[in-house]
């Protein structure tokens, strides 16, 4: 385990990282045998600087739900991080590029919750009751690190992209939404268009056979922390798209069919 003075100080490369947008070196070279945990520990210690200048937090994501995504970084469990109020812009809002630095788009779903989840115990069936309803929602990463180093060329581990707060960086909200019972979210499907052309298609039940369970797991993974998710929060709950680049002036429609579009621009 790393010291609490190495996770600060970590923490607050990162800090300074989003703040800048310069790129810092990946953990895992200097610390090549850091855990899991250690990259949570990094995750709250950043989360304790936002809040401290006033960010609120409004949600939380997950994100390595596939099993492809889990096998690329060789994991079996997902990863999640925080999402602050200022994350958040409604649908077919313009996005100012220049808030990121090489950020990246996913297809997911958001669960808004009307009643707290907590573990350990956490079940899909408590998460659907749990639910006020589910939307489409458009997810942006980003990242504060390299995600290839420059000097070697190894890529970044699944532990730095935790300590990134797993690459989130924004979302977009929109299309219809519905209650958790009205559909079998396993079968909800959307396409990704950029610029008018399909980039990436995709089923809800690639996000871990259902993604409700996403939901279950992390209210689980939460619960040796002594924190759960509150009512009231926006979880997203996973990618059923690879993630795709977005260049300055790209175009972003995600078309869930009956369940609505959900779009952004980036200026």
């Amino acid at each position: 385990m790393l010291d609490t003075a190495t996770i600060e100080r970590l923490a607050a490369r990162l800090d300074e990282a989003e703040r800048t947008k310069m790129l810092i070196t990946m953990f895992t070279k200097d610390y090549p045998d850091f855990s899991i945990e250690d990259a949570y520990a990094i995750q709250r210690a950043w989360t304790k600087l936002q809040l401290g200048r006033g960010r609120v937090i409004k949600g939380h994501k997950i994100g390595l739900t596939s099993k492809a995504m889990q096998n690329a970084v060789g994991i079996n469990e997902p990863d999640y991080g925080v999402l602050f109020a200022d994350m958040f812009y409604a649908d077919a809002t313009p996005i100012p590029f220049d808030r990121f630095h090489a950020p990246r788009i996913e297809v997911e779903l958001a669960f808004v919750l009307k009643s707290p989840l907590r573990g350990p115990d956490c079940t899909i069936f408590d998460v659907l009751n749990a639910t006020d309803y589910v939307t489409p929602a458009l997810e942006i990463l980003e990242t504060r690190m390299h995600r290839v180093d420059p000097e070697t060329g190894k890529p970044r581990k699944v532990m730095d992209t935790i300590s990134d707060n797993a690459a989130n960086a924004a979302l977009v909200l929109g299309g219809r939404p519905f209650r958790p019972m009205d559909a079998d979210l396993r079968w909800i499907g959307a396409l990704l268009f950029r610029n008018g052309e399909v980039e990436e298609t995709g089923l809800a039940a690639g996000v871990l056979n259902h993604p409700a369970n996403g939901i279950a797991w992390l209210a689980n993974r939460l619960a040796p922390h002594d924190e759960h998710l509150a009512a009231g929060e926006v979880v997203l709950a996973g990618s059923f798209t690879r993630p795709v680049d977005i260049r300055r002036g790209d175009t972003f429609q995600a078309d869930y069919g009956s369940f609505g579009s959900v779009s952004c621009q980036f200026v």
